[in-house]
């Protein structure tokens, strides 16, 4: 038996073939199709096909439903789910579409409650201007729709409106709303908005370790979504040599199953995500970018130098792109759509992640940089051009917070911010240090240090400050974190490099770990000791 059956009916042009082949592009509907059955049946009884015609073709349904009592309908759509083997009690089925009463009875008394009747209709003169406008390749119409009513059959269809579970007046609506309306009404949609969807964010100046832990949580989503722009770079440990991923998602290689989004929210350098997506062999069926992202043009990174001295800034055109895309409404944008190299990724994304829900399936959003950059609730104008927290992540995303099961705010024991070029600042750190007080902390080479902090898209040093109780408050008021971790605790001791078990950090680590916890009012669930495959201590019960 067949998951679902979805039994189409509905006079001449109602739209029943457009909904059928929706429902099969769509949500992957098997479609039988009455009017190949009928050739089908026709060549077996006469050796020969009928003539592709309408009226020809109306006889000789009549002749089946008078021979079969109409359950030559039902005859062909179980043979349908034989054909499927294994795959049949989980299939679905639309059939388009049946004609009389006897058909659909039939159905229902071989599939019971796996049965739904959609009736499609639309006023007489919508339906005559329909019909005059059909072409169907190779199939003969008549002259027009009241030709074809005249079959007494035909002229019936709209009587079984009464015997439906469900109508739609396709003349109220395009396509792609009778679509959401019957996918809606068929339990395709998600009813209710499960909390399928956790977050990463940033609880500082960036640079807290993100794309580390994100790949760790990676091999546990069907959906990994990278949001932001290519001013952000994801650092992620590989052996031989780590890599950085920029604009695809963090995960993309340690959970190569997983489905790649690009929100609609993102800003794209088209030249070098094509780069990116050649490096590591993703191929169009499994990223998608919406094709509604931005995408960077030469002038806004030329724009965007000045931003580099004066805060800064990476000098990617993010910012720049972000304003011009407000700026030059109705002028000359290029989004993601109307760049010929990512056609091949591009679709909407928005209809991936109702899939996703629909399936059960758990989703990564994976933002960038961190609340102490935030557009809007960071020190301006030392901040980035978009807005870090949870609610900007999930506005770019196109996801709504009733569907958000956990935040997870990464904060580093030592945070740090950019070091300006030309003396110029970045931004105010408070209690701001210097490596070698690290070094002489932490008993880590001062040389090593000095080696790895350095920014993974623009090579440059990073300051470092001692860490901001005031700004873990902040950053947790403004996420609302369901959980924290905590990276570089070798910063605090060298000696945890060697953890792999919570028991096994030292005293004044755990003692942090405690009052991170009440500051930032959320369990440290994860604690990365190193950069390193077992270089993650999880203590999650989720």
């Amino acid at each position: 038996m067949a998951k679902q059956i979805v039994l189409l009916s509905g006079s001449i042009s109602a739209g029943k073939t457009s909904l059928s082949t929706r429902l099969k592009e769509q949500f992957a509907f098997h479609v039988l199709k009455t009017k190949e059955v009928i050739q089908s049946l026709a060549r077996q009884k006469f050796g020969q096909e009928i003539e592709s015609e309408r009226r020809a073709m109306q006889k000789f349904g009549e002749d089946l439903d008078k021979d079969t009592k109409g359950r030559w309908v039902r005859d062909s759509l179980s043979r349908l789910i034989r054909d499927l083997g294994a795959a049949g009690p989980e299939a679905m089925v639309v059939v388009d579409a049946v004609r009389i009463l006897d058909q659909i009875r039939a159905i229902r008394q071989a599939y019971s409650f796996s049965v739904v009747h959609l009736h499609l209709k639309a006023p007489q003169e919508v339906l005559a201007q329909r019909y005059q406008a059909r072409h169907v390749a190779g199939f003969r119409e008549l002259a027009s729709f009241s030709e074809a009513e005249k079959n007494k059959t035909e002229s019936r269809v709209k009587d079984l409106e009464d015997a439906a579970d469900f109508v739609i007046d396709t003349s109220r609506c395009l396509h792609q709303a009778v679509l959401v309306r019957a996918a809606t009404h068929l339990g395709l949609y998600s009813r209710a908005y499960d909390r399928r969807v956790d977050v990463v964010v940033g609880g500082q100046y960036g640079s807290e370790g993100k794309g580390h832990i994100t790949s760790y949580l990676s091999r546990e989503y069907a959906v990994l979504v990278r949001v932001g722009g290519p001013n952000a770079g994801h650092k992620v440990f590989q052996e031989p040599d780590p890599y950085t991923h920029h604009q695809l998602p963090s995960g993309t290689s340690r959970n190569a199953t997983a489905k790649l989004i690009l929100a609609p929210g993102c800003v794209l350098n088209a030249k070098k995500l094509m780069e990116e997506i050649a490096k590591y062999g993703v191929d169009a069926d499994r990223l998608s970018i919406d094709p509604q992202a931005m995408i960077i043009s030469a002038s806004d990174i030329k724009g965007e130098s000045v931003l580099v001295t004066r805060i800064g800034s990476t000098g990617q055109g993010v910012g720049f792109a972000s304003a011009r895309r407000i700026r030059e409404r109705g002028g000359k944008v290029t989004l993601a759509k109307d760049v010929s190299d990512l056609k091949p990724f591009v679709r909407e994304t928005w209809s991936l992640l109702e899939e996703a829900y629909r399936k059960n399936q758990n989703v990564l959003v994976e933002g960038t940089q961190g609340a102490g950059l935030s557009l809007y609730h960071a020190s301006y104008p030392h901040v980035t051009s978009r807005d870090t927290s949870v609610a900007g992540c999930l506005s770019e995303a196109a996801i709504p917070p009733s569907r958000v099961r956990k935040i997870v705010m990464v904060i580093r024991t030592y945070p740090i911010r950019v070091e300006s070029p030309k003396k110029a600042t970045s931004g105010p750190m408070d209690l701001e240090i210097d490596w070698e007080t690290i070094a002489q902390r932490s008993r880590i080479p001062l040389t090593h240090l000095q080696k790895t902090e350095k920014t993974t898209t623009t090579d440059r040093k990073r300051r470092v400050g001692e860490f901001d109780w005031a700004l873990l408050r902040r950053a947790a008021a403004l996420n609302g974190p369901t959980d924290l971790a905590l990276t570089f605790v070798d910063y605090l001791n060298r000696k945890n490099e060697k953890a792999r078990r919570y028991e096994q950090l030292d005293a004044q680590t755990k003692q942090v770990i405690e009052e991170v916890e009440r500051v930032g009012a959320a369990p440290v669930s994860l604690i990365s000791t190193r950069f390193d495959f077992r270089s993650i201590i999880d203590r999650r019960a989720w």
